[in-house]
């Protein structure tokens, strides 16, 4: 038994106490609905006013938060799931678990974009509004989703191919490891992985240093745009242990094999979720100019108008 397998063992066979099992959900729901309503507001905000769809930046914004809702959405479901039903059909959980991949590897992809963006604002600014146009950005998120498609969707042909149709109709413990279980997926996948950190980190590290030695001077935007990146960079950082959580988890299970499962819960809450909700600190807080507000209004459902 290799390592990924042991591990899907020791989650399987491991069961919750009532108290602690609904400890955990709670937790989750909670964090699930507040990160939600938040990125819902700013969703709001951005449809409102004609201002942020016209421009490239808070398009960029509005794709991350419609992304990190839908994988929210769908993480916290598989979360409630592993302790309602327990076992659900493989044919659901790959549909589950892809969309969820989808999500998760557009995160890094969009932050990289957004760094781009940001860098072209600062250090190319009369060529930003011909470079940066609204059919670019478009495009732009349709790459996004290409890419993570081309990444993704091959563990499901893999399958196809290898897996029996009684697989299919059977019932599993939804994990990528038990939908997808074939080794030569998790050899693609850490060379995807590994393929996309290095990229997406040397964008964001260009991005930074560019605009850090590039701008002249230090006005409060080219500290600002500083500031926005190191953010970015943060998010990455968190959203990128999702590629390593595979070692990690298999580190948890050596470290602390009797508190295993707690620690898979642990990891789940910071890999998960906790980059979902630096989105809306980003634009939702920071940009005291512009979207801030108009987000504090729809935020605090509040009727009335003070924009000029």
């Amino acid at each position: 038994m290799n390592v990924s397998s042991s591990n899907v063992t020791v989650v399987i066979q491991y069961r919750d106490s009532f108290s602690k099992a609904v400890t955990k959900n709670v937790i989750v729901v909670v964090l699930g609905i507040s990160i939600n309503y938040i990125n819902a507001s700013l969703i709001r905000t951005f449809r409102k006013h004609q201002v942020f769809y016209t421009n490239p930046r808070y398009i960029l914004f509005c794709h991350l938060v419609v992304n990190d809702m839908i994988q929210v959405t769908l993480t916290v479901m598989l979360f409630l799931l592993s302790y309602i039903l327990y076992k659900i059909n493989v044919s659901l959980c790959c549909l589950f678990i892809l969309l969820a991949l989808f999500t998760t590897e557009n995160t890094p992809l969009n932050l990289a974009c957004m760094a781009v963006e940001c860098y072209i604002a600062i250090c190319i600014p009369l060529r930003h509004t011909q470079i940066c146009t609204v059919r670019r950005t478009l495009q732009l998120i349709g790459l996004i989703w290409l890419t993570s498609m081309l990444s993704v969707l091959p563990d499901l042909f893999i399958s196809l191919a290898t897996e029996s149709r009684e697989f299919f109709a059977s019932q599993v413990f939804c994990l990528r490891e038990t939908a997808f279980r074939n080794p030569h997926i998790i050899k693609k996948r850490n060379v995807t992985y590994i393929v996309y950190l290095v990229l997406v980190w040397l964008v964001i590290f260009f991005t930074y240093f560019k605009i850090l030695f590039t701008a002249k001077t230090a006005s409060k935007d080219t500290r600002k745009a500083r500031n926005t990146i190191i953010l970015h960079g943060f998010q990455l950082l968190l959203c990128m242990a999702t590629y390593a959580v595979h070692l990690l988890k298999t580190a948890l299970m050596e470290w602390f094999p009797k508190n295993y499962p707690d620690s898979l819960f642990a990891c789940y809450i910071i890999i998960q979720m906790l980059p979902r909700s630096i989105s809306p600190l980003i634009y939702g807080v920071r940009d005291n100019t512009t979207f801030r507000k108009y987000f504090k209004k729809y935020l605090l459902c509040s009727n009335q108008v003070n924009i000029h």
